[in-house]
């Protein structure tokens, strides 16, 4: 076999590759007399057709075969032989490709770049700490009792907590901009879901009212046509609607699966269910916060087009679910979304996920079993017949490599630690469950 290879640019490579006649006539003839041996033929016993007639009714299908499966397993001989690492399947463009004559294709891919990694002495990283209190138990329970609220007209001054019905309309330079106005939008006052100073400034207003409030928004808003903006909407309340809230009673605990223990047993399941999430919430974010730095460190390497692809792809495929909903009652084509909506980020994974590679091979780090089922069990401990749960995850090899790759990416974060200066932060509940300003984007 011989083999040629052209760089084309800092991380393409373009090789020529040519495969001996022989070695596919070989093969060919090898198939050809081992289909033989069981073809049926109308006029001839199985295992006495010629081989002649096998070539002429399957010769042409099994040379395909053959040439497919030798372009494939003769690039990563030549990429063996050569000491390149693709960082993708190749492009494979066929040259020469005749019965009787040397096979000739051209590969062209991606290699991986050479990653020096940078002194892990030089990270600082924040670590969060906290605890749930009385306070946060009591604050999680107000908002379980809100969740399953009923809701009564009024005719009063709207408070926070109420919510409110209203028309408005978003004007910008003296002019209605897109997607600025509604008619009878439902929004609670306190809910922190419109931009700020817009539900605070439905306060006090009673039915029929009309008020016009100016309101500036953030520098970060997803728009660029209003990050930054001055507008002024004009509102108008239509109806109010205050909460009843539920008592703490049996009735409302059975809507959380408990029947009996009173609000005791309530409040310890509460107090459970807040510490696994801050547990979580406290991993994650430490483990973006690495993540984070080794981007920093490393920002400067060159990312194969095909690796940002990849990213890029699944970026799409998590916002279409999300838009989804949870039932995936609204179904939405991911290749409706722009690719440079998502290229930042994906660039950023992209250089991230080749910094833990490297840091995994340089310094040996194989995946921790006692973790991979420490985490399985974990996630079964949910369920009612967790072993079912456990033995489920070991026997789906996509599952298990899923979890497995979670581990290995733990296992770098504390390598990562170990090297580096933490600083101990010490922070309430509310702030640890509360993801940093771009842990989603930089946490892969």
């Amino acid at each position: 076999m011989q083999v040629s290879i052209e760089t084309t640019s800092n991380l393409e490579r373009k090789m020529t590759i040519i495969v001996p006649a022989q070695r596919i006539g070989d093969e060919v003839k090898k198939r050809l007399e081992e289909t033989a041996k069981t073809a049926k033929i109308d006029g001839f016993r199985v295992g006495k057709v010629p081989v002649n007639i096998i070539n002429q009714k399957y010769g042409q299908g099994i040379r395909k075969e053959v040439v497919s499966e030798t372009v494939r397993a003769s690039f990563y001989e030549a990429v063996t032989k050569e000491k390149v690492t693709p960082a993708s399947p190749p492009d494979i463009e066929p040259k020469l490709d005749k019965p009787g004559e040397d096979l000739e294709f051209i590969a062209t891919f991606e290699v991986l770049p050479k990653i020096e990694l940078s002194d892990l002495k030089k990270v600082k990283i924040l670590k969060p700490s906290a605890e749930v209190k009385d306070v946060d138990i009591d604050i999680m329970i107000q908002g379980l009792r809100k969740q399953h609220a009923t809701w009564n007209e009024v005719d009063r001054p709207a408070v926070h907590g109420d919510e409110a019905t209203i028309d408005y309309t978003g004007i910008k330079d003296g002019k209605e901009f897109d997607g600025g106005s509604a008619e009878n939008y439902p929004i609670e006052i306190g809910g922190g879901t419109a931009v700020a100073g817009f539900e605070d400034g439905i306060i006090g207003m009673s039915l029929g009212d009309k008020k016009t409030l100016s309101i500036t928004f953030p520098e970060n808003y997803q728009s660029e046509e209003l990050k930054g903006a001055s507008v002024e909407f004009k509102i108008k309340l239509n109806l109010l609607k205050e909460p009843s809230l539920p008592a703490l009673n049996d009735e409302f605990f059975k809507l959380f699966g408990l029947k009996t223990g009173g609000e005791q047993v309530f409040r310890s399941a509460v107090l459970q269910n807040m510490q696994r999430d801050l547990k979580n919430a406290l991993e994650g974010k430490t483990k973006g916060r690495v993540m984070k730095e080794l981007h920093a460190l490393h920002s400067e390497i060159q990312v194969p087009l095909t690796r940002i692809a990849t990213e890029i792809s699944g970026l799409k495929q998590q916002m279409a679910q999300k838009l989804a909903g949870d039932g995936g009652e609204n179904n939405f084509d991911p290749s409706l979304l722009p690719d440079e909506m998502f290229e930042e980020q994906a660039k950023r994974r992209a250089i991230v996920g080749l910094v833990i590679n490297e840091i995994v091979q340089t310094n040996q780090i194989d995946v921790d079993g006692a973790k991979v089922r420490e985490k399985i069990q974990e996630i079964a401990a949910g369920y009612d017949q967790p072993e079912e749960v456990i033995k489920y995850h070991y026997d789906s090899p996509e599952l298990l490599k899923s979890i497995e790759a979670n581990v290995l990416q733990e296992q770098v974060v504390d390598f990562v630690l170990n090297q580096a200066e933490v600083i101990d932060e010490s922070v309430d509940y509310q702030q640890a469950v509360t993801p940093d300003p771009d842990q989603v984007a930089d946490n892969t």
